[in-house]
Formats: structure tokens, C-alpha cells, sequence
């Protein structure tokens, strides 16, 4: 691809952030999508010319996750890419974030103002940054938030017909052990188009969740919207973050019955368990195994209480728990068991009935 024209509205000859983008567009957005509007920003206003091929060497990305976040910044009304009769992207017009609004927007909106790169002036090479002034005014830019479209067969089909998805969906249907469906695919756009996946990402993704036994597409999907959450946008930064948590990690959620990633409530417990209390792994599982079979709710409340009262009582082995229960049922079998009966709610006395009835037989005799 050739270089760019990158212009915008309001020039200034420094590089300035509005605060209505630190207030409405950082969260949201992930770090690639960060770096390369900023890197425009900078390339525009130092007057500097630059190319899809040169930010995606620059920061180490392919040319289509670069192409992938400035789409994503003008589905936010950041900028407005123009096209040549290729559809080649030639030009990236980036907009002003305070414009304030002439009409409402209409979320329904998908076409932009018609805004083509200006000709190269005679004065000044073909690939040089130009700044056309440009006063009509913007639509008032909302915020994005990560909503799962329902996409359409026209929009699936041109998602396959690429070939670098087309080797991801056969990659993920060897992961998955399954034809992809329909709903599939469009979880996959989504994750690659609204989360801003990478196809490396996206592989890395799907392999993570099948290695943990996890082929449902909704648990897939769960798992990418927290990796997004959490800024997580390389698979370099998804394998450091599965990292923070070990098979024992897992192994113990499962025994509880939580197939969900750990929460950081979740591995604090776990921490306390085997950091502070030093249980062995047999411990704290026997520990989730009472708790399964006691309740259904708030069962790390329950094993934390459990594993407590182990560690208060000295237990430090798994054979301690049976000398612990042992003791517990001798106890229990040492005190009196008092009656219940309602007609034994009284004060008993030793009688001799075979006194009283030789009495009564008498008395009955000598009348």
C-alpha cells in the first residue's frame, strides 16, 4: 500500500488529546487502537507522512490489525478513511472530537460525509501530508460500547472470503472438532471486529478454552470479553495473564463446580489457602468435596470456613483430618442424648410396681 494523507480539522502545530477523548474513548478502546490514533496524531501534526506498512512495522503489527483499528476509530466517528477505486485505503481524515452537533446522531448511521482526499499539489511530493480546510460540522461522537451485532449473511460471507480468516475458521474447527456454524462465524467476527482480536490473538484464544476443555463458543466469547476488559491485545499479554493462575488454580475451581476463569475474590481465597494456611493440595480438594455435598451457594465461604477450622485445630496433612473427624465422633458419642418424648417431659421417680401391685390385690381382698 502507498503512503497516506492524513488530515483533520483545527490544525495546531502541537500534538494535543482532547479530554473528551481520555473521558469517553480510552477505556473502551485497546492498546493497538490507542497507539495508532495517537501515532497519527503525532504523524499529522510534525507534518511527517507514514503508511499503513510503516505503523504496522513500527509497532509490530500486521498491516490488516492496523487497518482493523483505525476501521474501529471510524466506526467511532474519530476519522473517516477515504478510498481509491481499489478500495485501497489513500487517505485518513481525522475529525475533530469536540465538534459539537448541528443533528442528533443516529445510532442506525453507517455511511460518512463525503470527504475525498485532496490532488497533490505540483508543490509538494505524492505521498506529502496535506491539510485541506474543511468547515462543515460533525455529528456529536458517542462513545463506543462493545455490542454483539447480528450479522448478516453478506457480511459473514466477505468475513470468509478473506484468506487469512479463512485459515483461522479451519484452524478453529480442528480446535473445536466441528463444523462451524452460523452463529459460530459471527461470534468470531465479533471477537476480531468489535474486540479488535488479531487472527494470532484470536487462534490463541480458541486453543486457550480447548485446553481447558471448554469447546462452547458462549464460554469462548466470556473469555474474550474479559481479556478486552483487561486491555489484553497480544497473545504474548493472554499467555502472562493465564500464567498468574496454575493448574492447582483451576483444579480447585473445578472441584467447587466453577468453570468460570478465577475472579480475583475467588483466587485470594485460594491464595489464603495455600499461602497462609500452607495446605497441600489434598487438603484444600477434600476441604471443596464437603462443600459440594453441604451447598449449592457461596461455596468459597464455605471451604474457607471449613479449611479454618482445620488450621485453627493443627491440621497440616490429609491423615489429620481423619484423626480430627475420629476425635469429633467420640465426642459426639461421649455426651448424653436427652429425650425428646413430650410425655417423658417430666421429673422421673424409681417405683416398685410389683409392691404396689401386691398392695391393690390385697386391699381388693379384704373388702
Amino acid at each position: 500500500m502507498g503512503f497516506l494523507t492524513i488530515y483533520q480539522d483545527n490544525y495546531t502545530d502541537s500534538t494535543v488529546i482532547s479530554n473528551r477523548f481520555i473521558d469517553e474513548y480510552m477505556q473502551a478502546a485497546n492498546d493497538a487502537q490507542l497507539k495508532i490514533y495517537l501515532y497519527l496524531i503525532r504523524m499529522m501534526n510534525a507534518r511527517l507522512d507514514t503508511s499503513i506498512g510503516d505503523i504496522a512495522d513500527k509497532f509490530n503489527y500486521t498491516e490488516k490489525d492496523v487497518i482493523r483499528a483505525l476501521k474501529y476509530w471510524e466506526r467511532n466517528r474519530l476519522l473517516v478513511l477515504d478510498y481509491d477505486s481499489q478500495k485501497n485505503i489513500v487517505g485518513i481524515h481525522l475529525m475533530d472530537s469536540n465538534a459539537s452537533a448541528e443533528l442528533p446522531l443516529n445510532p442506525a448511521m453507517t455511511t460518512y460525509p463525503s470527504l475525498t482526499a485532496p490532488s497533490p499539489s505540483a508543490a509538494m511530493p505524492a505521498h506529502a501530508v496535506t491539510y485541506p480546510s474543511v468547515t462543515a460540522a460533525q455529528p456529536h461522537i458517542q462513545p463506543f460500547s462493545v455490542e454483539k451485532p447480528n450479522y448478516t449473511a453478506d457480511e459473514l460471507r466477505d468475513f470468509k472470503a478473506d484468506e487469512d480468516t479463512a485459515r483461522l475458521l479451519f484452524v478453529a474447527e480442528q480446535y473445536l472438532k466441528r463444523p462451524l456454524s452460523a452463529n459460530d462465524m459471527r461470534t468470531i467476527l465479533f471477537i476480531m471486529d468489535k474486540l479488535g482480536f488479531s487472527e494470532d490473538l484470536t487462534d490463541y484464544l480458541i486453543q486457550y478454552c480447548v485446553d481447558r476443555g471448554k469447546r462452547d463458543m458462549r464460554y469462548i466469547e466470556k473469555v474474550a470479553l474479559s481479556w478486552a476488559e483487561q486491555g489484553i491485545t497480544t497473545q504474548k499479554q493472554a499467555a502472562a495473564l493465564a500464567g498468574k493462575y496454575d493448574k492447582t488454580v483451576y483444579e480447585i475451581m473445578r472441584a467447587l463446580g466453577k468453570n468460570n476463569l478465577p475472579t480475583e475474590t475467588e483466587v485470594a481465597y485460594i491464595d489464603r489457602w495455600r499461602k497462609f494456611y500452607g495446605f497441600e493440595n489434598d487438603v484444600i480438594l477434600t476441604a471443596c468435596e464437603r462443600t459440594v455435598l453441604a451447598t449449592d451457594s457461596h461455596r468459597f465461604e464455605y471451604a474457607d470456613s471449613i479449611l479454618a477450622s482445620w488450621h485453627k485445630a493443627g491440621v497440616h496433612h490429609k491423615g489429620d483430618i481423619k484423626s480430627l473427624d475420629e476425635n469429633h465422633r467420640r465426642g459426639r458419642a461421649s455426651r448424653p442424648t436427652a429425650s425428646t418424648n413430650k410425655f417423658n417431659q417430666f421429673t422421673q421417680h424409681d417405683y416398685d410396681f410389683d409392691a404396689i401391685q401386691q398392695a391393690l390385690e390385697k386391699e381388693i381382698l379384704s373388702n
